[in-house]
């Protein structure tokens, strides 16, 4: 081997990647032969996907690159989940209910995020894990080859994308949960920007998906491959980021670009190192042309406004009080001043909380104050939560309670997790209406403090109805409950009726039946409107002419666990068919 070095040194690079890198075995799935899409992937067809775990319940993918790193997206490691020993790794899985044979689990040793990561842009969505120690390569269990930084993507070029994420905004994927493939087309770079804003997608973005909708991946895919074959080989071109809903028409699903980061990722594994191919592709229309590169162009990008009033994950229990469960309520903040609990909370817009202006006394010093979204515990664990700065709280400044808006910084991405309810704007809910309420107390909730849910009926107010006046049966409501929502399902959206107080609730026991009695929204419409501008539209509406519902998915397929991107961008979804029995959400 020495005298080749030496007599044949164009051979030299050549050698030296085959002999230190992965190119000797990446991107060569011996079980793999895919000719369709839009089903569940064969055991082994893509034997780098991984399953990525907290609390035991998977929330993003990646890929193995070697033997003991994984990449996968930034947005996926934020709150609790950025601790390595939060996460386990699963290796070889086909299914995340029952038994696979072919797997190994790792822990996480490291998590580095890339050092230009932005959550509000999702610029720089990449971050590689660490594995505890090395994983063995079996025809289930082997990495991806990634593109090098030469790598060019035309319009139209054919992609795999892979992952256990839901099939649709909010609908899960069904039992026993077998990974998913599909096979998606870039869209080039201007075309997808026409969609999402010039200045949305960067060079460090790569788009796919149909321009007529139906194929996507989803909530619970991101961090995993986007991949192309070339020459025999696997390529991994993209990482799940982003996008708007999941398979909507001229909204193509957003990845990172891995070919941008060849050398930051060679920088920080500088032994045994990924296995680059250069990918190329001919045809018109390059998947670069008419980007926007300027950086300073980011920071005052307009990502499309969420729709509101959507919970993938909630599920009513309608039996009185009851702990909640994560994403049952995932509009609930915790208002918090110098990381304590003070007041509840409700996510109304992509970057603004409505609270009780109660909870704020005295002088307001800004640094003191935080809000957590997507939190279901005060104590323990909380792998999907996001903890955000308040730059601004405005408080109305009429009789009676008072409201506050609390402005965020960074906005949050939305996910299973995190999104905003829809404002009641002059809704009325008759007699007789269930809704419910939501809240921490430190007297409730077992040690972890879990999130409380109340469900109430709206009453009569009687001889003290008023239109600003809304009137429930008795629940129980502690100080740090105030801020919090009454909130009622109407034309399959969620609405906050009423912000929750502590102060000036009484009971009107001259009634037969006790009651509770609130200030409507309503009250407040003027100066809401003033600090909020446009509110936010339902995700599900009321089709005036027939009475039927119209469904809008959720506005990002990113999980932080978490953005997920959509970092925030999480989760494969939205292909034509799943077998016979699966439809896709347009």
């Amino acid at each position: 081997m020495a005298l080749k070095l030496i007599w044949v040194p164009a051979v030299l690079s050549l050698l030296i990647k085959e002999s230190d890198s992965q190119l000797s075995v990446c991107g060569q799935p011996s079980l793999n032969t895919r000719i369709v899409g839009g089903a569940a992937a064969p055991s082994g067809s893509w034997p780098w996907q991984v399953s990525l775990h907290t609390s035991s319940v998977h929330f993003c993918g990646g890929s193995l690159i070697n033997d003991q790193w994984v990449l996968s997206a930034a947005h996926c490691f934020q709150g609790s989940t950025g601790s390595p020993s939060a996460l386990t790794v699963y290796l070889g899985r086909q299914s995340q209910e029952g038994s696979n044979l072919n797997e190994v689990n790792r822990t996480v040793a490291q998590i580095i995020n890339h050092p230009d990561y932005n959550s509000g842009t999702s610029n720089n969505d990449i971050a590689l894990l660490k594995l505890s120690k090395p994983v063995s390569f079996t025809s289930y269990i082997s990495p991806v080859c990634l593109a090098a930084s030469d790598s060019t993507f035309s319009s139209g070029v054919n992609t795999w994308i892979t992952g256990w994420g839901t099939i649709g905004s909010g609908v899960p994927l069904p039992s026993p949960q077998n990974l998913m493939e599909v096979e998606v087309p870039v869209v080039g770079n201007s075309q997808c920007a026409s969609s999402y804003g010039e200045s949305s997608i960067t060079d460090n973005m790569i788009c796919a998906g149909l321009l007529e909708g139906g194929k996507d991946s989803c909530q619970g895919d991101s961090g995993g491959p986007m991949v192309s074959k070339q020459g025999g080989r696997w390529i991994q071109a993209g990482i799940v980021s982003f996008g708007r809903g999941c398979a909507l028409p001229d909204y193509p699903g957003v990845y990172t670009r891995v070919s941008q980061y060849e050398s930051w990722i060679n920088g920080v594994i500088n032994t045994n190192q990924p296995g680059f191919i250069s990918f190329t592709s001919s045809g018109t229309g390059g998947d670069l042309n008419a980007t926007t590169k300027t950086p300073t162009t980011l920071a005052t990008s307009t990502p499309p406004e969420p729709v509101c009033g959507h919970a993938p994950l909630g599920s009513r229990i309608f039996n009185g009080s009851s702990v909640a469960s994560a994403g049952e309520w995932p509009w609930m903040a915790s208002v918090q001043k110098n990381s304590e609990h003070v007041c509840g909370g409700t996510l109304v817009s992509k970057d603004s909380v409505l609270t009780d202006a109660s909870c704020f006394s005295g002088s307001i010093n800004m640094s003191e104050w935080t809000v957590v979204l997507g939190r279901l515990h005060q104590n323990g664990s909380n792998p999907f939560e996001r903890s955000l700065k308040v730059v601004n709280i405005t408080m109305s400044n009429q009789t009676g309670n008072n409201i506050a808006v609390l402005k965020l910084s960074p906005p949050p991405t939305m996910t299973n997790y995190i999104q905003p309810i829809c404002l009641s704007n002059g809704r009325t809910f008759s007699v007789g209406s269930e809704c419910w309420a939501a809240g921490w107390s430190s007297g409730r909730g077992g040690e972890k403090q879990a999130l409380q849910q109340f469900q109430t009926t709206v009453l009569d107010c009687g001889d003290a109805s008023t239109t600003d006046m809304m009137c429930t049966r008795l629940f129980t409501l502690e100080q740090s409950d105030s801020g919090g929502p009454l909130m009622c399902e109407q034309d399959g959206s969620w609405f906050q009726a009423v912000v929750l107080s502590y102060v000036n609730n009484s009971t009107r026991r001259e009634r037969a039946e006790p009651m509770m009695t609130f200030e409507k929204l309503d009250h407040f419409q003027s100066f809401l409107t003033r600090t909020l501008g446009t509110f936010l539209s339902p995700a599900v509406t009321a089709n005036e002419n027939n009475g039927t519902n119209t469904t809008t998915p959720s506005p990002t397929m990113t999980t932080n666990g978490v953005t997920i991107s959509h970092s925030p961008f999480l989760l494969l979804g939205h292909i034509l068919l799943f077998s016979l029995f699966i439809q896709v959400f347009p």
